[in-house]
């Protein structure tokens, strides 16, 4: 057999649109689609936008529905930059599909997305992020009831290299040479500044320094103990639902305590925005945010905090304090050692941590490539609205990514043997007479039911 070469022909100079090739589309995004259309998504952001816009002469611009199923993708796909989005729409059709577009119609481009973003304020997206909160509640899935409270940090796109004195507006090196000329050195090389930069005692201040390219970005020790310049999200996830009811970001530099009440309130007013009458009975948080002002306004709220103790070696003395502030903590103290606020804690630990992870790690908004407090907030909230419509995807159809369907088959199977094996110590016998006697590679989840069914039905469960 001759080896084959790959033809250089000349291209059709015209080509029919039928005889294109179409997209039958991704299954996840098709059902994302229907979601969608089911709320008229389209209808209430065209109608919510329409005001910064003009009629006129002029090509129209984007619609605003394609400009936030953009960024929805960008947490589906694991995307942390407006280019890799624009990218993944342009390279595959499923994408174009989702969007709308049809066949000879190109997708838009990532300075299309800057533009767009610079000219929706930010009510426009808690706007849109409400809107998902509604599908949710439609959906049965807020309840908003019992809230967890946490917070993490997201790298700024700012270098610490670049930093300069707030005083003067020096930069690093600068200083260090204004240092060495302090102690009699003069003239110094680059070589002479890092030797010296290098034994001295180092510690930069958010008091002191500051980013020339992003203002609002502050200096932070991350968990890894590297420095960087970053900025502080904070979560309220309803504990019932896995929905997230508040996603706020905050300058670094501002404490738990702080943010607290906001995030809070936040969360209150964007349940009752979606349409949902129910209240925040109960808030769980980290010892981060334990403070007498915190517990003092819970308890004006009509919401039982339940918020651990830092670890001191005094007692606590409430002379030049009023009552309410004593009620308050011995209140959250008592509850927080209780069964219920252990079992809260843990719910806590498990779901918010859980969510930093899916928009964060997974959902590509641990580095943020947007510069300005209000832009990284209005690309943090859209990538939250999107794990929230995840949450609604997996709750409505079983899969709340694109990439769950790769698993389709063997996750059925993986679920039907994980819950036979946590029923009990009973019921392992069964596993190991299925091991033995089946091939479960090749058996479904109904032949495996039929099994089982089989297996109870004998008199002795125990026998192999």
């Amino acid at each position: 057999m001759s080896l084959g070469r790959r033809k250089r022909e000349q291209q059709d100079l015209w080509v029919a649109t039928c005889d294109l090739p179409k997209s039958p589309g991704h299954p996840f995004y098709s059902q994302l689609n229907r979601l969608l259309d089911e709320a008229k998504f389209d209808e209430f952001v065209e109608k919510r936008c329409k005001s910064y816009y003009k009629d006129g002469p002029g090509r129209p611009g984007i619609p605003p529905g394609i400009y936030f199923r953009m960024l929805f993708i960008g947490f589906f796909e694991g995307l942390d930059s407006q280019r890799a989005i624009a990218w993944r729409c342009s390279d595959s059709r499923s994408l174009q599909s989702f969007l709308g577009l049809d066949i000879t119609q190109p997708t838009p481009d990532h300075s299309t997305l800057t533009v767009i973003r610079q000219r929706l304020p930010l009510e426009v997206h808690e706007a849109v992020f409400t809107f998902v909160l509604s599908i949710a509640k439609v959906k049965k899935l807020l309840k908003g009831k019992s809230v967890a409270i946490d917070s993490t940090f997201i790298e700024a796109d700012a270098a610490m290299k670049s930093i300069v004195r707030r005083d003067t507006g020096d930069d690093w090196k600068a200083y260090v040479r204004k240092l060495m000329a302090q102690e009699g050195i003069e003239d110094p090389t680059d070589e002479d500044v890092r030797k010296f930069d290098k034994k001295r005692k180092k510690r930069v201040s958010n008091k002191e320094w500051a980013s020339p390219t992003d203002s609002d970005a502050r200096i932070m020790k991350m968990k890894d103990g590297r420095t960087r310049m970053a900025y502080k999200t904070e979560h309220a996830i309803d504990i019932d639902t896995d929905i997230v009811l508040s996603a706020g970001v905050h300058k670094a530099d501002e404490s738990d305590t702080a943010t607290f009440c906001e995030t809070l309130v936040k969360a209150q007013a964007h349940t009752m925005l979606a349409g949902s009458e129910s209240q925040i009975k109960d808030v769980i948080a980290d010892k981060g945010y334990h403070s007498t002002d915190n517990l003092v306004q819970c308890e004006a709220f009509g919401v039982r905090s339940y918020i651990p103790e830092r670890e001191s070696r005094w007692h606590r003395k409430w002379i030049d304090k009023p009552s309410e502030c004593k009620h308050a903590v011995y209140g959250n103290r008592r509850r927080v050692r209780g069964d219920r606020g252990k079992r809260l804690g843990k719910l806590r630990s498990e779901y918010v941590e859980r969510s930093f992870a899916h928009v964060c790690r997974t959902g590509g908004a641990r580095r943020s490539w947007l510069r300005g407090l209000e832009d990284v907030t209005k690309r943090y909230l859209m990538c939250v609205a999107g794990r929230n419509l995840g949450v609604i995807m997996r709750s409505l159809f079983g899969m709340g990514k694109p990439k769950t369907l790769q698993a389709e088959g063997a996750g059925g199977f993986r679920l039907i043997w994980s819950a036979i094996v946590a029923v009990g110590r009973g019921f392992r016998s069964f596993c190991d007479w299925v091991a033995h006697h089946i091939e479960l590679a090749e058996s479904s989840v109904l032949e495996i039911a039929a099994y089982y069914v089989d297996f109870i039905a004998r008199p002795n469960l125990n026998a192999t």
